[in-house]
Order: structure tokens, then C-alpha cells, then sequence
């Protein structure tokens, strides 16, 4: 009996009906890679749906960013360009802008007609780009420690803008930073900050930064700038609301607007 059941599963087996589906022979066995070829193909996919797709990621880096619980207010940032545009118009016409990843952002204000743009890096950039580099040749893009005063004459600028750059200040050197900021701004300044529970410090970015991204409470900063003296542009916050409804823009950092100091 059992002689025969074995040849009787012999001879189903060679037909390609049982243990053989999609009509595969069982002596043809799948290829013990085929497994991770699919893997590393899915894994292709999913980056490049990430950082491509026009969908619930939002087609870029920040959607990356936000998958591995690190958000850039730079990012952020030039997002937000049309946004601050309409907001302060004919003030856009000579920016300054400070932060990591300035050269990303100064090329970016660049491409935009009728504008002037320079950037202060306050870190290392010995990774960075021909681009970058050339920028700092070109004298557009500085490399200095924004700790101590910025070697700009008063209102040098018509706006200036600040990225995931005061997030690693004290107290101790926002109380002389920030205010030397509104100091080389004609128009105004504006900071973007991330938000308290959106960040994780990495060994990396304190080897860099010299210590973790301190997130602080929008009540923090309302009431840093009342100590520092800096009035919040009314104006220039309800143009930017609007604008930003319109488009239905929805910031992921905290963005404050500051007058200059008169």
C-alpha cells in the first residue's frame, strides 16, 4: 500500500498538478535570492516614491525626514518661500539668510527674479558641494560663528531669515545673537524653530552643533523677545496668515516675524 501511494504522489507531482501551481514543474525550484532581490526592489520603490511622489509625503526630502522623526525647518523654509513673498513683498528683494544648508536655500532664493541673496553658514562645511563652495568664494555665502556679532553694517539687509540655527544657542548667546540678527535687517526678521517633541538628538548632529537642538514653547520665545525688546511684525503675521490659507499651507515649524530695531 504504501508502495503505491508513493508512486501514485510520483506521478501527480510529475504531471504538475498537485505541489507544482501556475504549472511548474517541482523539480523547478525558485532561486533562493529571488526573496531578496524582491526585498531590495520594494525597498527601491519606497524611496523613490518617497521622495518623488506628489501624494501624502509630499514629494521630497521632508518627507524622509518625517519617516525618521527628524523634521528641517529648512525644508521648511523654502516651502515657504511663495508664502513669505506675498507677505513681504518688495522686501524679499535682499535677503540674508542663516542656518545649516545655507547654500540649499541662498541657490534657491537665486532662481527667484529679482532677488539678491546671501547666506551665513555658523558650521563646518567641509562636506559641501562644488556649489557651495563656489558660493563661498564668490563671497555670497560666509562661514561664521553667529555666537559673536555678524561682520554687516545696520540694516545691510531688507529681511533676514534664520533655520535650524537657534535651536543650538543657550540663553546665554541668543540674548546677543538674536538681537544682532534685527540689527543688519531693514525690514524685518524671521525665525524658523522646530517645535518641542519633533526632534531626536543624534551623536552626529552633536559632534557638529556642539550640543542637541534645544526646543523651546512659542510662549518661550513670545516672552524672550519681550525681554530682548523685539516687537512681533503684526502686519507682516497677518499677510502671511492669509497667504498661507490661501495656498493651504500648514507649517510644520514655528515661524515668528520680528520687526527691525529702528
Amino acid at each position: 500500500m504504501s508502495r503505491r501511494l508513493s508512486k501514485h504522489s510520483r506521478r501527480y507531482g510529475e504531471s504538475g498538478w498537485i505541489g507544482a501551481p501556475f504549472g511548474f514543474n517541482s523539480q523547478q525550484r525558485s532561486s533562493p535570492y529571488l526573496p531578496i532581490a524582491l526585498i531590495l526592489l520594494g525597498a527601491v520603490f519606497l524611496f523613490a516614491y518617497l521622495y518623488s511622489s506628489p501624494g501624502q509625503f509630499g514629494g521630497n526630502k521632508q518627507a524622509f525626514n518625517r519617516v525618521q522623526g527628524d523634521f528641517s525647518c529648512t525644508v521648511e523654509l523654502q516651502e515657504a518661500i511663495p508664502i513669505l513673498k506675498k507677505a513681504y513683498g518688495d522686501s524679499m528683494h535682499k535677503v540674508l539668510h542663516i542656518g545649516p544648508n545655507t547654500c540649499s536655500v541662498v541657490s534657491h532664493f537665486l532662481k527667484e527674479e529679482e532677488t539678491e541673496a546671501w547666506g551665513v553658514e555658523p558650521y563646518d562645511i567641509e562636506d559641501a558641494d562644488g556649489n557651495c563652495k563656489a558660493l563661498v568664494r564668490r563671497g555670497i555665502v560666509r562661514v561664521a560663528d553667529i555666537k559673536f556679532p555678524l561682520p554687516y553694517r545696520p540694516k545691510s539687509f531688507s529681511l533676514v531669515i534664520v533655520s535650524d540655527a537657534v535651536d543650538y544657542l543657550s540663553p546665554r548667546y541668543l540674548n546677543k545673537t538674536i538681537p544682532d540678527l534685527a540689527r543688519v535687517s531693514a525690514d524685518g526678521l524671521v525665525i524658523f524653530t522646530g517645535l518641542p517633541g519633533h526632534h531626536r538628538a543624534k551623536v552626529a548632529e552633536v559632534t557638529k552643533f556642539g550640543r542637541a537642538a534645544k526646543l523651546r514653547s512659542s510662549t518661550w520665545w513670545v516672552r524672550f523677545f519681550l525681554q530682548t525688546s523685539l516687537e512681533e511684525n503684526e502686519a507682516a503675521i497677518k499677510k502671511f496668515q492669509q497667504a498661507a490659507k490661501k495656498s493651504s499651507y500648514h507649517p510644520n515649524c514655528q515661524i515668528f516675524h520680528l520687526k527691525s530695531f529702528n
